[in-house]
């Protein structure tokens, strides 16, 4: 029997940390343990452990359940910051960047997180700008193993979580798509299961190094997921 992977994940109740959560259903050697600031609902089906606690304190929980690596798919919208740009950095850099002390504190040695297309701490983009940042101040933490996700539009279903322009750019994506060429493309629409698929297949590589992940390469991952899958599968049917 293969060994068991434990994976903490922070940012459980987005898209993306959702999805996560599907897709680790698919296998028997990983699981998931979620730490949260707040108790919420789990997709049907979820096999996995929640531990609710303040951030302050989630370096203890790390402590105590001993992941292999940390998924950070934390972060808020402008919208939800109240177009406050204190309160946005609060979370999308300073929140991201002390669970990641945390965990490096904790003893975790891989982190893989969730950024996105454009982020360059060199923008003149506000949002673009704080996601650069916050990649930065990552890569001094001191990890093991780095993989820095940066989709473009995220399509999938949110839960509580209206984004008119989203969902509109959403059923546009099939004519848009194609038009982004270039240094545009990275822009481009991707499925967020895919997304969860390349963050569970990195959160098991082994290599040191800091990886940067565009639409492209995260496909490229989720493949090799799903490769991964299908083997398992073929292997227990062999018995």
């Amino acid at each position: 029997m293969s060994e068991i992977c434990r994976i903490a994940l922070v940012g459980a109740t987005g898209l993306i940390g959702r999805r996560v959560i599907e897709t680790s259903n698919d296998v028997d050697d990983v699981r998931i343990i979620g730490v949260s600031r707040r108790e919420a609902p789990l997709p049907d089906g979820a096999r996995m452990e929640m531990y609710v606690a303040t951030p302050d304190k989630w370096g203890e929980v790390f402590e105590t359940i001993k992941p292999r690596t940390l998924i950070c798919a934390l972060g808020t919208t402008w919208k939800k910051s109240g177009r406050d740009e204190e309160a946005f950095r609060k979370v999308d850099h300073d929140l991201v960047l002390a669970t990641a002390e945390a965990a490096v504190e904790a003893g975790i040695a891989n982190l893989v997180m969730v950024s996105s297309a454009g982020a360059d701490w060199r923008s003149k983009t506000f949002y673009l700008k704080v996601k650069g940042e916050t990649e930065t101040a990552l890569s001094k933490v001191g990890f093991k193993r780095l993989d820095i996700l940066r989709p473009g539009l995220l399509r999938g279903p949110r839960t509580n979580d209206l984004r008119v322009g989203e969902k509109l750019a959403m059923i546009a994506s099939p004519v848009l798509d194609p038009m982004l060429g270039g240094k545009w493309a990275s822009y481009r629409s991707i499925d967020a299961r895919v997304v969860s698929e390349a963050a569970l297949g990195l959160a098991m590589r082994k290599a040191a190094g800091r990886f940067i992940h565009n639409n492209d390469a995260m496909k490229r991952a989720a493949r090799e997921w799903r490769q991964r899958l299908e083997r398992l599968e073929q292997q227990a049917e062999q018995g």
